[in-house]
């Protein structure tokens, strides 16, 4: 008989696992607590505007396309992707723009104008982030983070010194680099991973390799298209998706689970995998015996920012903006500390701006634009109505006198979106956006383990556990989570 497996939630690591496992024979249902599949990566549509609600970077194509692949499947056949040029815009301030161009011969181009000589450095720069790439997405990433014997391996070891684990990206990136409009360009990405440079290991440097050679790329359609077509391929391999299902208990029965309660239905189950908020499944959904960590422990823990969105829709054309577009025109430093030192709402806050009708007519009526504007923001704020307009108007007001033009009264759809929409639509923990933040005490071994210590049969994938936040490593969380339940099954 089959072994019966409940997966909790289905954002990409929980579609990953579930994809997987019903590939290798088990039987597989998803329960999702919303209307729609995807997590954070959902859409909605309003007066002709499609917005993806969360995440709107598509970087690291090899691993969409090895995850597919894995299936015998690619991903042309569920959707089709643009590759963006430029990449994106950095404001700086007024008249200071400067765009990352997708070729490397004008991206060595871009370097000689700002720093001569800085090319030459680039490109050893980008040799060494080419082999974190390689190494750390072959050998690091896809380890399950339960024991230290994993990086026994000698050269593995070895590794961890060439990948530069005990050096941060700010210190990598200040040796290599003099000029601040570089070194913030080669610092930006690892925003993405949830901690400032000063705090993420050099290893992470293996984004710069996939922002500046594997490049931006687009999803006709949005973002939700990858989730469709990961909902198609698990629907192809058998996983059964209920929909409007939230989960209020994982009944167990000695060291077992045996039983997911929802709103209004129960099921068996022989394994269980939560890819729902770590956080949440831990304390709500078990009993305190059953619990893999106290709330001392979670509150200990160094959480990536929460955000404040806004979804726009703008009735004309908007000039001087590109598909991704960050604004730099404020200190960062100070930014950063009233996120992760003294948790506050930013003074002057860094945001970024995303306008998808720029490259995908679709998603916009026409001669009109879609525009998505993120603050990142501490998590555990409380983000009252009055909060949230102040901040609209301050970026604003920022947005267009650095682009010079009026955007406010051409604004005919605006909704916001924070903590406490996190909170109520995917349990986030603090109301959090990316999950853990990615910092040296908080890597592999040391992040929330993927397996329940006292329930054998219950596991944990997604943004909280191994190997940490970001679409590319949520959907690897899925495989490498589903792997350890093959292996033992």
């Amino acid at each position: 008989m089959r072994k019966r497996v409940i997966v909790i939630g289905a954002g990409f690591s929980g579609l990953s696992a579930a994809t997987t496992l019903a590939h290798r024979g088990f039987d597989v249902t998803i329960l999702e607590k919303n209307s729609l599949p995807g997590g954070r990566a959902r859409s909605f549509s309003e007066n002709g505007f499609v917005f993806d609600m969360g995440p709107s970077w598509y970087w690291m194509p090899d691993v969409f396309d090895s995850y597919f692949a894995t299936f015998g499947k690619k991903v042309s056949e569920y959707y089709k992707l643009l590759r963006l040029d430029p990449s994106y815009a950095i404001y700086f301030g007024e008249h200071d723009t400067l765009e990352v161009p997708a070729n490397l011969n004008e991206l060595h181009a871009l370097f000689e104008q700002h720093e001569p000589g800085s090319s030459a450095r680039l490109d050893t720069f980008l040799q060494e982030a080419e082999y974190k790439y390689r190494v750390g997405m072959k050998e690091f990433v896809y380890k399950p983070g339960l024991s230290p014997l994993e990086f026994a391996d000698t050269r593995v070891f070895r590794s961890l010194f060439r990948l530069q684990m005990f050096t941060s990206v700010a210190a990598h990136v200040d040796q290599l680099f003099q000029n601040p409009r570089l070194r913030q360009l080669l610092k930006f990405p690892v925003l993405f991973l949830g901690a400032t440079p000063e705090n993420t290991p050099a290893m992470y440097s293996l984004m710069n390799y996939a922002d500046l050679a594997l490049g931006t790329w687009y999803p006709k359609g949005g973002m939700y298209q990858i989730i469709q077509g990961m909902v198609k391929l698990a629907e192809e391999m058998g996983v059964k998706l209920l929909t409007d299902q939230p989960v209020r208990r994982v009944i167990t029965s000695g060291r077992l689970a045996t039983e997911v309660i929802t709103e209004r239905d129960r099921f068996d189950a022989d394994i269980v995998v939560s890819s729902a908020d770590y956080h949440h499944t831990d304390q709500a959904l078990l009993t305190p015996a059953t619990r893999n960590y106290s709330k001392d422990y979670w509150d200990k823990r160094t959480m990536a920012p929460s955000s404040l969105l806004f979804y726009l829709g703008v009735n004309k054309k908007l000039d001087n903006l590109l598909h991704h577009n960050l604004f730099f025109d404020e200190d960062f430093t100070q930014h950063a500390e009233e996120i992760y030192k003294t948790p506050q709402w930013p003074s002057n806050p860094l945001f970024y701006v995303c306008c998808a009708s720029k490259t995908d007519p679709d998603c916009a009526p026409p001669g009109r634009e879609n525009v998505f504007v993120l603050i990142p923001v501490a998590p555990g704020l409380d983000d009252s109505s009055e909060t949230r307009e102040h901040y609209y108007e301050l970026v604003m007001k920022r947005l267009e006198r650095l682009t010079g033009q009026s955007v406010r009264d051409a604004v005919v759809y605006k909704r916001s979106y924070a903590h406490r929409d996190f909170a109520a639509d995917y349990n986030a923990f603090k109301g959090n956006a990316y999950g853990l933040a990615n910092t040296l005490r908080q890597t592999a071994i040391l992040k929330p383990s993927l397996k329940n210590k006292i329930v054998k049969n219950l596991y944990y994938t997604g943004q909280l556990t191994v190997p940490g936040p970001g679409v590319p490593p949520a959907l690897i969380s899925g495989l490498v989570t589903a792997r350890e339940i093959i292996k033992r099954y």
